[in-house]
């Protein structure tokens, strides 16, 4: 080989090395693109999930809400149904005291009536000693079921 043959070769070792370097840029280049494309598909991923989480969250939030309303309206329906018997049971006093103010009525009415009749024969007594004729005096009877309270009713 001559001078100019190894200048040449060279020349051409020094292109292919320059080459040679220019191919491991690219390369060096091409494996960041690599590992930015792999690292942006992760952040994607990421931002896919954080979304799906977010929706999951809201959801989750409604359905506490709705739970929490839910839980009021049961404790609504359970205070409705205590006051309800509440009412059930003071109507049914309510109802009982007035039986028993109609049933002292009565007693006092029987109580009245038998001091009627002990007056109407102490009366015919007294008729019978002393010759005294009181019409109809001995007739009458005690009806305490009467709708005028405390009023004999005569028979016939």
């Amino acid at each position: 080989m001559n001078i100019q043959d190894t200048a040449r070769h060279c020349n051409t070792l020094q292109h292919t090395a320059r080459h040679c370097n220019t191919l491991q840029d690219t390369a060096t280049h091409c494996k960041t693109l690599q590992d930015t494309a792999t690292q942006c598909n992760t952040l994607q991923h990421t931002a896919t999930h954080c979304n799906t989480l977010q929706h999951t969250a809201t959801y989750c939030n409604i359905l506490q809400h709705t739970a929490a309303h839910c839980k009021t309206l049961q404790d609504t329906a359970r205070h409705c149904s205590t006051l309800q018997d509440t009412a059930t049971r003071c109507n049914t006093l309510q109802t009982l005291q007035h039986t028993a103010r109609h049933c002292k009525t009565l007693q006092h009415t029987a109580t009245h009536c038998n001091t009627l009749q002990h007056t109407a024969t102490h009366c015919n007594t007294l008729q019978d000693r002393h010759g005294i004729k009181i019409p109809n005096i001995s007739t009458y009877t005690c009806d305490t079921g009467a709708q005028h309270r405390g009023a004999p009713t005569q028979t016939t």
